[in-house]
């Protein structure tokens, strides 16, 4: 009669027991194959992009973005949905206008940098002197600088995995501040890009090591071209500027977080997102309403599915664009908890080609599941243990949490990045499908793997 009443008991938990009991490949194809017919991200980056649009930090925007987050996430069904509040310092854009003056008088299109400085009320002019490259402005003479408009032209490539960008991109965040310790009254970079469009590309640079603000500007690549053909005809060049950027004290800015709660409490945090906030020239589509949009529907694929072992933490981090402000608030609030790994979507809606993990060496072996999940959709396994992370979560992970970074084709994004151009009918439905489906796999496998990721060793 035990025995009976043992199996009986037996088969009936069995029957009432949760879907996921473990890392089920199956069940993670069969996710995974559902996912591809989302229309979850699609809605939330289309609703998210039209009923709020830019979503500049700390501005009104931002505060009415996380009231749509809260509220969407909140209908999805997510729990523990709130908001954690920071503040971040407020910079006006205000107007830029640029003109040369001679040899050859025409209007310039540019726009300006984060935390860049104003000209005089009535503006100013100033010769210009050019350099090739960052390496160049630096290892000039400040006499050769003091009193001019400093200009420094690159040339970009496109790239898969958009590697270029961290090199060139120190002239947009090193330049200004090298420029105006050499006596520079402004500088104009060419955009930190690849298209031939004439869009400005604006993005943050910080004002270091004593460096005083200036006016500091990114030039439309076809207008860089024009100012670097206009050098070259051997004449002195002169620019008029009028720049009203201004720095006005400090906002309120935020991450939403929600939940879905895993079974065993103590078995840590995945930790998904993207960030909310946005650059205000476009309505920040690709950069990152579609990355809040990816992770939120993989989510929510899980969640319908049943519970898993461990909890689910899906962010939309705050301020991410002037400096990663959502990011570190996050690491202060919650370094103290166990997060199983981390994962961030930040790199645009084309299809993700590859993974990369930074895990225990030990849990290497635990990823032939998340290979294998991922294969069908293209996705090859990459550094197996290299430079994984993501923007928002690069702070949090210097605490030694595990990072797996599921990489997007980036050979267009640095069209878009940035820009005017940065709207939703860049993305492409069907690439945004396949995002949906990687990560709902990466998911099922992790939030249900009994192996532990981390922690991993800090890299000094």
């Amino acid at each position: 009669m035990k025995k009976i009443i043992f199996l009986a008991l037996a088969a009936s938990a069995a029957l009432s027991a949760p879907l996921f009991a473990q890392a089920n490949p199956e069940e993670t194809a069969r996710l995974r194959d559902a996912a591809l017919q989302d229309n979850l991200a699609w809605e939330i980056t289309e609703g998210l992009t039209t009923e709020v649009g830019q979503r500049k930090a700390g501005s009104d925007a931002e505060a009415r973005a996380r009231d749509w987050a809260v509220a969407r996430l909140e209908a999805l069904g997510f729990s523990n949905v709130r908001v954690e509040t920071f503040e971040v310092p407020w910079w006006e854009r205000g107007e830029a206008r640029a003109e040369v003056v001679s040899p050859f008088p025409q209007s310039l299109t540019l726009t300006a940098l984060g935390n860049s400085g104003a000209t005089p009320p009535k503006g100013l002019v100033a010769e210009i002197t050019g350099f090739e490259s960052l390496a160049a402005l630096e290892a000039a003479d400040p006499v050769t600088i003091r009193g001019k408009i400093v200009f420094v032209t690159h040339r970009m490539a496109p790239a898969q995995d958009g590697s270029p960008y961290g090199p060139v991109g120190n002239i947009r965040r090193n330049g200004p501040s090298i420029a105006s310790k050499k006596g520079a009254v402004a500088i104009l970079i060419r955009s930190i890009g690849t298209d031939k469009h004439r869009n400005p590309h604006t993005g943050v640079q910080e004002w270091k090591d004593g460096a005083q603000p200036i006016p500091a500007l990114a030039l439309a690549n076809p207008d860089a071209d024009q100012l670097e053909r206009i050098i070259k005809r051997g004449k002195p060049v002169t620019i008029s500027l009028k720049v009203t950027a201004k720095m006005d004290g400090k906002r309120s800015s935020g991450n939403v977080i929600a939940e879905i709660p895993g079974r065993d409490a103590n078995a840590g945090i995945v930790l998904i997102g993207g960030h909310l906030d946005s650059w205000d020239l476009g309505t920040g589509a690709i950069d990152d309403a579609a990355g809040v949009a990816i992770t939120t529907a993989a989510a929510k694929h899980i969640m319908d599915a049943g519970q898993p072992l461990r909890t689910i933490r899906v962010v939309w981090f705050g301020s991410e664009e002037i400096g990663l402000y959502g990011g570190g608030d996050y690491r202060a609030k919650h370094k103290g908890e166990k997060h199983h790994v981390l994962a961030e979507s930040d790199f645009g809606a084309d299809r993700v080609w590859r993974f990369d993990t930074s895990i225990a060496e030990a849990a290497l072996p635990a990823m032939k599941p998340l290979a294998e999940a991922l294969a069908p959709l293209g996705i090859v396994q990459g550094r197996k243990n290299g430079d994984a992370s993501g923007s928002d979560i690069s702070e949090i992970q210097q605490e030694g949490m595990a990072v797996i970074e599921l990489s997007q084709d980036g050979t267009r994004y640095f069209d878009l990045h940035h820009t005017p151009d940065d709207t939703l009918d860049k993305i492409d439905p069907a690439q945004l499908h396949q995002n949906v489906a990687a990560w709902t796999a990466l998911l099922s496998v992790a939030a249900n793997d009994p192996v532990e990721y981390g922690p991993v060793s800090v890299k000094k």
